[in-house]
């Protein structure tokens, strides 16, 4: 045995989880559904690796201002700086330019994996999480843009999220870039408080009206002691911001909403008269809503509507934007009641293929975060997994090559029945065995012990029946004298006989 001193510390990093089988399980299930969707609109799998060249991925994460912070970066051997991808939409970017030549444009696809952020970790924000993407590359038409919101919105449905318990919200980076133009931050000596600004209002949902006008201003103390330093707009700019973040709209549903959206509009329009790209912006939302409303996604309740507040985060889009947000009340991890928010979103990106190309590749595609919406659906009640049996276990009572010989043939006749089956491979006697199988959950054991290999027999311990039974035996002889659950079968009829227990089992979960 190592020294103490010696010995190293087992420890989780800081931002990183373990996940269990259970979890595991729920995902994969959660991501077929997602699959179908993509799939039913034509989109094919494709998958990049965790690692690409640092420049590749570029510098468009939220909130670092150096391309090296936010990301986990080595050197290769050559000296080339190589980087953990941060998402999965930058290495498709890659993807695309590399094989521009031989995949269909418009290309549709989709992927799903591991993304990795090297930021301050705190509850609910890990370094680690997955993400399901869906992207179609080569289409410049705000009908991709508009198709994007709709399966945005199919998704969560096909996920067992009913009308009125989510929404799709849909904004355009250039109505944004059009309002701080009219405030006098157009320009590319004012880029970097233009990224501040929408920074700022892509907290909105987390800090309120309040919190944003304090980062849109000076700056924001938080509550514990740290200080973000804000944009230094006026009083009036941060007015005119806040008209078009906040305005009194609500659902566009195509009826009781209308007036209230056209005079939205007109305020907008008022607004940024003297930005073609604000202009622009908003003729794209009225043409992406008109295809939603045609398509049958508006109604009562609405599933996809116009958010002003709607920014996003990275810094590569450049046309509409869009959120999905469950509306439902529901318990956090913590069991208090939340408003749970944002699980996925995206928008249009034409400029970040262009950086491989040197040309105009329009692109648009959205993000699910897997952990946060299999909370969510978890929360609600709507992730229910397959039912997973423990294996049954094997007793190993003897320990010489011959028996374990027989053991495994065993063990082999129950895989062969589809039955999850394995043979104890510790080095433990008896006691030892059934604690291994009690705390595996195993449904029951197989016994074949010198006596009843001479009977040509098996003894079949029912371990969810015994516990059962075992809470109304008061002493030890009782127990002795009962042995309940457990029965002995001839050694051909094992594979009945267990069939036999599991259904007991499933039957009395089920009543």
């Amino acid at each position: 045995m190592a020294d103490k001193a010696d010995r190293v510390k087992a420890r989780l990093p800081r931002g990183l989880v373990d996940r269990h089988p259970a979890d595991i399980r729920a995902v994969d299930e959660m991501v077929a559904k997602i699959r179908a969707i993509y799939e039913l609109y034509g989109f094919e799998p494709v998958e990049t690796p965790i690692i690409e060249y640092t420049d590749a991925l570029g510098k468009f994460l939220p909130d670092q201002d150096r391309p090296n912070e936010g990301v986990f970066s080595f050197q290769d051997d050559d000296e080339q700086w190589l980087s953990l991808r941060y998402d999965l939409t930058a290495p498709l970017a890659r993807f695309v330019a590399e094989n521009f030549e031989r995949l269909p444009k418009p290309y549709r696809s989709y992927r799903a994996g591991w993304v990795f952020r090297n930021e301050k970790p705190g509850p609910g924000r890990f370094r680690q999480f997955m993400q399901v993407d869906a992207d179609t590359v080569g289409a410049p038409s705000v009908a991709a843009d508009a198709e994007m919101c709709m399966m945005m919105a199919d998704v969560m449905e096909a996920l067992g999220i009913k009308r009125g318990d989510y929404v799709i919200r849909v904004n355009n980076r250039k109505v944004l870039d059009g309002v701080l133009e009219a405030i006098g931050l157009g320009g590319e000596e004012n880029a970097g408080r233009r990224l501040t600004v929408l920074r700022a209002i892509d907290k909105l949902d987390r800090l309120g009206p309040e919190g944003v006008r304090e980062l849109l201003g000076k700056g924001r103390l938080d509550e514990s002691g740290d200080f973000t330093r804000g944009a230094g707009l006026d009083e009036e700019q941060i007015a005119q911001i806040l008209t078009v973040i906040l305005p009194d709209i609500g659902p566009i549903d195509g009826h009781a909403s209308a007036d209230r959206q056209r005079n939205y509009l007109d305020r907008l329009f008022a607004i940024i008269s003297n930005s073609p790209t604000g202009d622009a912006g908003v003729r794209e939302l009225q043409e992406i809503m008109g295809l939603v409303l045609d398509a049958g996604y508006g109604g009562k309740p609405p599933r996809i509507v116009v958010d002003p507040s709607v920014v996003r985060g990275l810094e590569y889009y450049t046309g509409p934007v869009f959120e999905a947000e469950l509306l439902a009340e529901i318990p956090n991890e913590e069991g208090q009641i939340v408003r749970f928010g944002s699980v996925g979103g995206g928008g249009r990106y034409d400029g970040l293929v262009s950086r491989f190309r040197g040309e105009p590749v329009p692109a648009t595609g959205f993000s699910i975060g897997v952990s946060r919406l299999m909370t969510a659906l978890k929360n609600l009640g709507k992730l229910e997994t397959a039912e997973t049996i423990a294996p049954v276990v094997v007793l190993a009572m003897d320990k010489d090559t011959e028996s374990l010989g027989r053991y495994q043939r065993l063990v082999a006749e129950l895989r062969n029945a589809g039955i999850r089956a394995e043979m104890y491979l510790g080095g433990g006697g008896m006691k030892a065995q059934m604690k291994y199988a009690d705390r595996r959950g195993s449904p029951c054991v197989v016994i074949q012990g010198g006596d009843e290999r001479e009977k040509g027999e098996v003894q079949i311990k029912d371990l969810e029946e015994g516990k059962r039974l075992s809470e109304q035996i008061e002493s030890n002889v009782e127990w002795r004298e009962s042995r309940p659950a457990q029965f002995s079968v001839p050694e051909s009829e094992m594979v009945a006989a267990v069939k036999r227990v599991l259904e007991a089992q499933r039957q009395e979960r089920a009543g």
